[in-house]
């Protein structure tokens, strides 16, 4: 295929979900070497990186459902990686907060969890990558702006698509 051939939306498709695999394939395996699952990792980054949240917020960050959220707080609760206090302003919100040994754990599986990423993508420079980013983020907001029009739960927050 010329560099200049078109190149049709359903093959773009391919190519973006085959490389969505292979890099999601890094990344889990990458985070399951520290032990976690991927929606633990996911709720502790966050909270390693945006501090003390309450579980609605943790919720939309990560992008997991109620059910998977309370599930996967339980269990950071039960390795003592993260607590739950109750806020000032609402008894009945409980804001999560890393422990020490959860600040411990987030921060060596992210930095581990980077490290893999980066590695797997070195083939790309640093003018691709911001190129490649500015390009994905275009389109998952063109995206989630046509699914927003057709589905009443879906709108765009602040930049990001919100069920």
């Amino acid at each position: 295929m010329s560099a200049r051939a078109q190149i049709e939306a359903p093959r773009l498709w391919i190519v973006l979900s085959r490389c969505y695999h292979a890099v999601r394939l890094i990344a889990e395996s990458s985070i399951a070497e520290t032990g976690l699952c991927l929606s633990d990792f996911a709720a502790l980054e966050a909270l390693l990186h945006k501090g003390p949240l309450t579980i609605t917020e943790l919720q939309a960050k990560v992008l997991l459902a109620s059910g998977s959220m309370t599930a996967a707080v339980d269990r950071l609760e039960r390795k003592g990686l993260v607590v739950r206090t109750a806020t000032a302003s609402d008894r009945r919100a409980k804001v999560l907060e890393l422990t020490l040994e959860g600040k411990h754990v987030a921060k060596a599986a992210f930095q581990r969890n980077a490290r893999e990423l980066e590695a797997a993508m070195t083939i790309l420079s640093e003018a691709e990558k911001r190129h490649l980013s500015s390009l994905l983020k275009k389109l998952g907001l063109f995206a989630a702006g046509s699914r927003a029009g057709k589905d009443s739960k879906t709108t765009i927050r602040k930049g990001r698509l919100k069920e």
